[in-house]
């Protein structure tokens, strides 16, 4: 089985920080990143700092944000909200990402993030954005 572990280059699309526009609650964000950062606030006046913000900056951003209680157990759900926007929203996103047929993807990173990818030095991680990306690719079959 192939396997798309790198969300760089030709499938730089795949990845949060690709910049495409996405709606979330009524709020028009430049990219995925910016627009799953600004969930952690507890205001929608907190989420208006996110909206013309580019990926990186973004991540900073949600570091220092007042984090809502519920986080942890809501971020997986809204990751997949936010991805099924990015990939419902973008017709051109859409065909790509059905392009890449039944290939395993993969969020292989050197930052040691275990959560959403998967570190490609040691091989450990959850793959929740890999597992939330093919989850929607079925999904838009």
């Amino acid at each position: 089985m192939t396997v798309i572990n790198k969300f760089r280059e030709e499938y730089f699309f795949l990845s949060n920080f690709y910049k495409a526009p996405v709606e979330y609650h009524g709020l028009r964000y430049l990219n995925n990143e910016a627009a799953f950062q600004a969930q952690k606030c507890l205001s929608d006046e907190e989420k208006q700092q996110f909206l013309f913000t580019d990926p990186a900056r973004a991540k900073r951003l949600g570091r220092k944000v007042s984090l809502r209680a519920d986080w942890e157990t809501v971020k997986v759900g809204i990751m997949e909200d936010i991805v099924r926007a990015k990939f419902t929203q973008n017709p051109d996103l859409k065909e790509l990402l059905l392009a890449t047929g039944d290939t395993e993807l993969v969020e292989g990173n050197t930052w040691n993030d275990t959560f959403w990818g998967v570190n490609i030095q040691s091989g450990k991680g959850q793959n929740h954005l890999g597992k939330i990306l093919m989850k929607i690719r079925k999904e838009l079959r």
